[in-house]
């Protein structure tokens, strides 16, 4: 296989991360004065992220935020930050615990966007028992998405509406939330679920070219594969920047529950296909249609998101195989480091500028916001993808 390489092109220096992470750490520390009992809205608007309630598929992110600016704090002797930062973590916990328990805006597929980097999370460091029976009630309800008949996980919209019957690539980064609740359970119910939705999604959203679909419909009656569109890429036959991303963390995450070999095969091609899309400055554009001088958004989180499912992925590669892609990891994380990162409190209260949610085009689906701005996953995957550089990091996911 052909491998990119961006020759020449700096790696982010031990120094670089010690201080990206630590400007992260006092970032969210300082907003939980406005961001503890409520949360960060998707998306900054001229940079500064307003405050919103419980009630987005966003809202994890940004307790899982402050869980990772948590473990910096215990390891770096900062006791009073640990303090205030676990504290508005178990606040957040109660929140998602209401929401769970309310089913405020839980009918679609984001359920482990929502719990795995907050209850999960904070169960996982903190014996938080609030934040194991949040995390199982939210598996139960991501199981209720669950068709037979076609064997996926239907990301939103009514169960029963044609228009409806499809799959996207996100999913694949909820389905951890599955595997973990089989483990504390006992019950394989939730398990296999993911291996057949993983199964489906595979066989569907990845092009002959390793190019992948943000969406993939089914036929209803018989479950059989239809076709795929985009809803957030630039069109249908291009690539959607994030959906690839989230195939590269995705794939990485299937071949750690499953240890299927193919995935392993499928997750490299996968990943040269964005490395070799990626512009000369390694800031990603918004769709890989797009590349150096085209005017259009770039969007930073693609290139956090990537790096992570890099990072997971190397401790199952022989050793001869890991140099090449925690280098790409690097070399992506120095490019959003040197060009997108905040480090002035004046300029923002979120972290890595110039993502983009969802950008509108002729021939897409979806709204028009979040545009060269913060957005609350980018800030998460760019501090995950720091800690994973940093320490041995046990994952949320």
């Amino acid at each position: 296989m052909i491998r990119t390489e961006f020759t020449g092109y700096p790696e982010i220096s031990a120094q670089e991360m010690e201080e990206a992470m630590r400007f992260a750490v006092r970032s969210v520390t300082e907003n939980l004065k406005t961001f503890t009992d409520k949360f960060q809205k998707a998306y900054s608007e001229n940079g500064f992220y307003q405050p919103i309630e419980n009630n987005y598929w966003t809202t994890g992110f940004w307790t899982g935020e402050i869980w990772l600016a948590y473990e910096y704090a215990c390891a770096h002797d900062m006791a009073q930050a640990a303090d205030a930062l676990r504290h508005a973590g178990e606040v957040q916990i109660d929140s998602f615990m209401n929401r769970i328990v309310n089913k405020i805006e839980v009918d679609h597929h984001d359920m482990g966007f929502l719990y795995t980097p907050s209850c999960v999370a904070g169960y996982k460091l903190t014996g938080s028992k609030a934040g194991r029976e949040a995390a199982v009630k939210a598996a139960d309800q991501l199981i209720t998405r669950f068709h037979p008949v076609g064997e996926f996980i239907q990301a939103w919209g009514a169960m029963d509406a044609p228009e409806n019957y499809r799959l996207i690539i996100d999913c694949l980064l909820n389905l951890p939330l599955l595997y973990w609740a089989s483990e504390e359970t006992g019950d394989p119910k939730y398990r296999d679920i993911a291996e057949k939705h993983i199964h489906t999604a595979v066989a569907n959203v990845i092009r002959e070219d390793y190019s992948t679909w943000h969406t993939f419909f089914f036929d209803m009656k018989t479950g059989a594969p239809d076709h795929g569109a985009t809803c957030q890429g630039y069109r249908d036959g291009s690539a959607w920047t994030r959906g690839q991303a989230w195939g590269i963390y995705g794939m990485a995450l299937a071949y750690r529950y499953t240890k299927r070999a193919e995935y392993i095969d499928i997750f490299k091609h996968v990943t040269e296909y964005f490395l070799s899309h990626m512009p000369a400055d390694l800031v990603p554009y918004w769709d890989l249609e797009f590349t150096s001088g085209d005017e259009q958004p770039r969007d930073s989180s693609s290139a956090s998101i990537a790096a992570c499912g890099m990072l997971e992925m190397v401790q199952y590669l022989p050793e001869e195989e890991r140099g090449y892609y925690v280098t790409a990891a690097k070399q992506l994380m120095k490019a959003v480091y040197d060009r997108c990162a905040v480090k002035d409190f004046e300029q923002s209260n979120g972290l890595v500028l110039h993502s983009t949610y969802s950008n509108h085009s002729p021939y897409n689906t979806c709204n028009h916001y979040g545009v060269d701005e913060c957005n609350s996953w980018g800030d998460y995957f760019y501090m995950e993808a720091l800690t994973r550089l940093t320490k041995n990091w046990e994952p949320y996911w």
